[in-house]
């Protein structure tokens, strides 16, 4: 019988060649997705631009309603936003129209983020070995999640926040504020996409434990220096606003503090994983 013959289903390396060709579809897939979300974007304007881009431009967004409630509830009337003081206003031909394009791919790649990430980690997965791929399952859920989170924080909390700390602030009363029609939307969605991302810290700190890279007790002993890196972090990411640096830094926090015991239960389980290991290998000897 010859055993040269290569066995039906049998897992076979792939070549370099393969890899990029693998990774190629993968890419092109993605980027169809982008074009679907951005396509379904582009043509619901009226929701896009009025309801969910310029909602915390007016003071009827939800955000400013609850702080209002909120002001009432504890006695603090000033919590009360009744207007937002600036106008939106477009000073180029076809600034409207290169906004309206430019804002639905970058809908269209927010959106599309989950199934991204999951065309990305097909790619990866084939490369780990069993017991990684085991302890990575769920990874692709909980990536997502957190995203969403991260990005509705930045929209309901820091972005309003800090665009009426902004639009309010004047050097004198005389002025009055005319923001330009990008400089608003690129205040918007850099908040509330640079909070999507830090929401990603467990699970970052997820991998790194699992790679053995990070422990829980260095995380502990190295606190401080992440309180400074998260300040710091707030401050780039929110006007110079304490209020708004304050609220931003709070669930980073908490998340920080959560990523530890997720760091701590990842080295349980290596040390368990251990154990085991080291009792089976001297029951065989």
């Amino acid at each position: 019988m010859n055993t040269d013959q290569p066995i039906v289903g049998e897992a076979h390396e792939m070549s370099f060649i393969d890899h990029l060709e693998a990774l190629r579809w993968h890419i092109i897939r993605s980027a169809i997705s982008i074009v679907v979300f951005a396509t379904i974007a582009f043509f619901n304007k009226d929701f896009l631009f009025h309801d969910l881009l310029l909602g915390p431009s007016r003071a009827d967004f939800w955000t400013y309603r609850m702080f209002c409630r909120f002001g009432q509830w504890i006695g603090a009337p000033d919590l009360c936003m009744d207007k937002v003081g600036f106008i939106i206003q477009n000073r180029e031909m076809s600034g409207q129209l290169t906004m309206h394009i430019s804002t639905s791919f970058m809908v269209g790649i927010v959106l599309a983020f989950p199934y991204t990430f999951w065309e990305i980690w097909r790619f990866i997965k084939p490369g780990l070995y069993p017991h990684e791929q085991q302890n990575s399952r769920g990874a692709v859920f909980f990536v997502s999640v957190l995203f969403a989170l991260g990005l509705m924080f930045g929209y309901y909390i820091a972005a309003p926040l800090s665009i009426n700390f902004l639009a309010s602030y004047t050097v004198d009363p005389t002025i009055e504020n005319q923001i330009d029609m990008q400089s608003y939307l690129s205040t918007l969605t850099t908040m509330s996409i640079s909070t999507a991302f830090v929401f990603e810290l467990p699970m970052i700190v997820f991998f790194l434990a699992k790679a053995g890279l990070i422990t829980p007790e260095i995380m502990r002993l190295y606190r401080k220096h992440a309180i400074v890196v998260i300040l710091i972090i707030a401050a780039v990411i929110t006007p110079p606003d304490i209020s708004a640096q304050i609220i931003v830094t709070i669930p980073i926090l908490i998340l920080y503090e959560l990523s530890i015991n997720i760091a701590r239960i990842v080295a349980k389980g290596r040390t368990a994983a251990l154990n085991a290991q080291l009792a089976q290998n001297n029951g065989i000897s």
